[in-house]
Parts: structure tokens; C-alpha cells; sequence
């Protein structure tokens, strides 16, 4: 009797401490309170979109001016672009979210008596999509995530080649720390679902590193570049450093290059993100 009592007491010790063990050693446990998962992360400044997602009832706004990219449906000029992103967090881990750009009008060469060349300019297409975790724990040190979306035939009148322009991108990150992050997408973007549009379709592909430089400051380093079956590699940079004075709430300034392609040249941003509640 009293050696079925000992054991049953080492055994309840011994279950106990590995327990505690395996609490301790996993590695995604009370990653919920690491900085990297409390505070914003925008689908913004550059190409990159994260892997961050808005728990049910979150509101986020994504906004800023910047140069239009090869990935962007309204991307047809090197000009500024402002865009507005408006992120809704959905239940069964699903993320809603509408964007839509604007492109200020320029003035337009005359071509003789038929008047001015038609230059786009004014809302550009809607678009919207869904991200979806693919991961187990939306709180994991290491998330996979997909985006799928759908440019639609609105916009400006301006716009007169519109058509539905389908993208999906697949999203990958890893903290490193409580505040640092690698995050990594592979994307594609064509117009119209005939089989001879993919030829024509872009892909995208984007390494970003983002981490603080303080308590309230960070910087945000990527590297990207586009490219289709029929051309070649527009490969770009972008830099910057964002200003979080609350969780909720972030400013970012940014600065880059695109060394080939339509829209190459040097590349200047900035803009806000707020999240409510935060």
C-alpha cells in the first residue's frame, strides 16, 4: 500500500513537471503578448503584404501616396498613387478587405485637330478580397496565410480598358524575437480567367525584414521583383521607417528603386495605419 501510494505521488509530480516542461519549451506559448503580434502591422509601405491578421470585429485602415508598381491594377503610369486599404476582421480566422486608388489627373499632349491623348486618371478599379489562415495557431511564431482578390470593372471612365483581374498570393512569416519579423509572398495577377491570360499575367515575389529601432520606432527593408512569362525580371527595393506612438497606430515614410521595366526609376512614400479597437 505504501509503495502504490509513493508512486502514485512520483507520477503526479513527474506528469506535473513535464508538463510545465512542454508549457515552457513551446514555443508559441503566450506568443499572443510579444510586441510583434500586439502591435499594427499594415499591408503597407511596399510590396509586401503581411501575414497579420484582425481578430473578429477589428476595424484597420491601411492609406498613403506612393509610386505605382508593376502588381497594382492601377499601376499604368509613373505617377503618384494614393491608395486607401479598409481591412474588417471576420470570424473562422478570415480577414474582408476593400482597396481602391486614386490618380491625380496631368495634362495631356495634343495630337493635332483630334485633340488631347486620353491619360487615365480619377478612382481606379475596386478591388476586394479575403485572407485565410492556413495555419493552426493564429498566433504562431511561424504563420502561412492566403490572399485571394478581384479587381472589378469600375472606376474611373478613364479607365476604358477595364476587365476582372483575379490575384492570389501566398504569405509567409516568421518572428524572430518578440519584435522582429522575415515575411516573404509569392503572387500572381492576370486580366480576365481565359487560359491565354495567364500569359500575360505578372508575378510578384518579395523578401521583407521589419523590426524596431526603439520603443516607438522601427524600419522596414524589402527586396521584390515582378516578372511575366514574355519579359523580363523588373526586380526593386524599398526602405523606410514608421513611427508607432500607440499600438494602434502607425506612421511610415519610405524611399526606393525600381531598376528595370515600365515604371523604373526611384520610388518615395509615406502614409498612416490605424486600428480600432486597438
Amino acid at each position: 500500500m505504501r509503495k502504490t501510494t509513493l508512486l502514485t505521488t512520483a507520477g503526479l509530480l513527474l506528469g506535473g513537471v513535464a508538463r510545465t516542461l512542454a508549457q515552457t519549451t513551446d514555443p508559441n506559448f503566450g506568443n499572443e503578448n510579444t510586441p510583434f503580434v500586439r502591435n499594427i502591422r499594415p499591408d503597407r509601405p511596399g510590396q509586401t503584404i503581411t501575414t497579420n491578421m484582425l481578430n473578429p470585429g477589428q476595424f484597420q485602415l491601411d492609406a498613403g501616396i506612393s509610386q505605382p508598381d508593376p502588381f497594382n491594377p492601377g499601376s499604368l503610369s509613373n505617377r503618384a498613387l494614393t491608395t486607401g486599404l479598409l481591412r474588417v476582421g471576420f470570424f473562422n480566422n478570415i480577414e474582408l478587405r476593400a482597396s481602391q486608388s486614386y490618380l491625380a489627373p496631368v495634362k495631356t499632349l495634343t495630337t493635332g485637330e483630334s485633340g488631347g491623348a486620353v491619360v487615365p486618371s480619377g478612382l481606379t478599379p475596386l478591388t476586394l478580397g479575403a485572407k485565410f489562415l492556413a495555419s493552426t495557431n493564429p498566433n504562431a511564431r511561424s504563420q502561412v496565410v492566403v490572399l485571394a482578390e478581384m479587381t472589378l470593372r469600375n472606376g474611373d471612365k478613364s479607365y476604358q480598358t477595364t476587365a476582372y483581374e483575379p490575384a492570389g498570393r501566398l504569405l509567409i512569416s516568421q518572428q524572430i524575437g518578440e519584435r522582429f519579423g522575415l515575411e516573404v509572398n509569392l503572387g500572381f495577377r492576370q486580366r480576365g480567367f481565359k487560359a491565354a491570360d495567364t500569359k500575360l499575367g505578372t508575378y510578384l515575389g518579395t523578401l521583407a525584414l521589419n523590426g524596431p529601432l526603439g520603443n516607438s520606432f522601427g524600419f522596414f527593408a524589402e527586396t521584390y521583383a515582378t516578372w511575366q512569362q514574355q519579359a523580363k525580371l523588373a526586380p526593386g527595393v524599398t526602405s523606410g521607417l514608421y513611427w508607432r506612438p500607440w499600438s494602434g497606430l502607425r506612421l511610415d515614410v519610405t524611399a526606393g528603386r525600381t531598376f528595370s521595366g515600365v515604371i523604373s526609376g526611384p520610388t518615395f512614400g509615406g502614409g498612416l495605419s490605424i486600428r480600432l479597437p486597438k
